[in-house]
């Protein structure tokens, strides 16, 4: 599906996205500092939102981190470098449906949330934009990169080298505090659940396609495949010697199919992995699970 969207939309992708994000942060720290007040008019709000102030939909994402200006400087440009290293890695159109994606999804489930409630307690006058930010969103960011490059290094407090998966793993210890911890408030803590949970599907969604779930027609045709290669009745190699063997092939005479251009392994040496071609590479250049998203593209 994303490629073909791409065909028909990648060209109205935004290049260099997390430039507009950073740009907007740095609105959103001039506002804060000499706006007197001025950010609590661009929060997530559907209930003013429906009343004429659609300009929230959009400058929420421009409220900065409730941080220390220096770790939030230090913040920000730590999460330019990881979203401009996936621009690269995935390309730009990819990498707008990753961003805006999971902008879109908070909105929704903001709306979603703000209706329900009404429509429980009848009172339109609902606040919920406190618990919607950026936060999450920046943080599916960094779990995505640490899905891309788990191998890759990161200097913990400026000197202690930690890998990114297990910088991940506490990420997602962090989370699941959070999480428990809106549970414990009943019904007040639905919407941190929700504003979480929203921030972080499009991380979701990321990690399910790099697992290659097939669809129903890829089973359909997977199964259909298999079905007429062994109704061909292929037994050219098995050995005289061995008139009944346990397999159509012998392990010396199996021939591989597929095979990685990169580490040269196949699915006969490593049948955990899945192999597909690059749509990006000019030529036809095969890769395994643990290089399709991490090769340098060949032009």
């Amino acid at each position: 599906m994303l490629d073909k969207l791409e065909r028909r939309l990648g060209r109205y992708a935004i290049p260099h996205l997390m430039n507009w994000f950073i740009g907007g942060y740095v609105i959103g720290y001039i506002l804060e500092a000499f706006g007197n007040g001025l950010t609590d008019l661009m929060t997530l709000e559907p209930y003013y939102i429906l009343h004429g102030q659609i300009w929230r939909i959009i400058t929420w994402v421009m409220i900065p981190p409730a941080q220390n200006i220096f770790f939030a400087i230090i913040m920000i440009i730590f999460y330019w470098q990881l979203g401009r290293a996936l621009e690269q890695v995935w390309g730009t159109f990819r990498f707008n449906v990753y961003m805006l994606g999971g902008l879109l999804i908070t909105v929704i489930a903001a709306f979603i949330l703000y209706l329900s409630a009404w429509g429980i307690t009848g009172n339109q006058m609902i606040s919920i934009g406190a618990y919607f930010s950026t936060d999450y969103i920046n943080l599916s960011i960094f779990l995505a990169f640490a899905l891309t490059f788990p191998e890759e290094r990161i200097l913990l407090y400026f000197f202690i080298p930690v890998k990114m998966k297990w910088m991940a793993y506490l990420y997602l210890v962090f989370i699941g505090i959070d999480v428990i911890s809106a549970i414990r408030m009943g019904s007040a803590g639905i919407p941190a659940i929700v504003a979480i949970a929203a921030s972080l599907l499009n991380f979701v969604f990321y990690y399910l396609q790099t697992k290659n779930l097939k669809g129903p027609r890829q089973w359909k045709r997977q199964h259909d495949f298999k079905r007429r290669y062994n109704s061909a009745g292929y037994s050219g190699w098995q050995t005289r010697e061995d008139q009944k063997p346990k397999t159509r092939f012998t392990k010396s005479r199996q021939i591989p199919i597929h095979k990685c251009c990169i580490c040269g392994r196949t699915e006969i040496s490593n049948p955990e992995l899945d192999f597909r071609f690059c749509t990006k590479c000019k030529g036809n250049y095969e890769y395994c699970s643990d290089h399709l998203f991490t090769h340098v593209h060949k032009t």
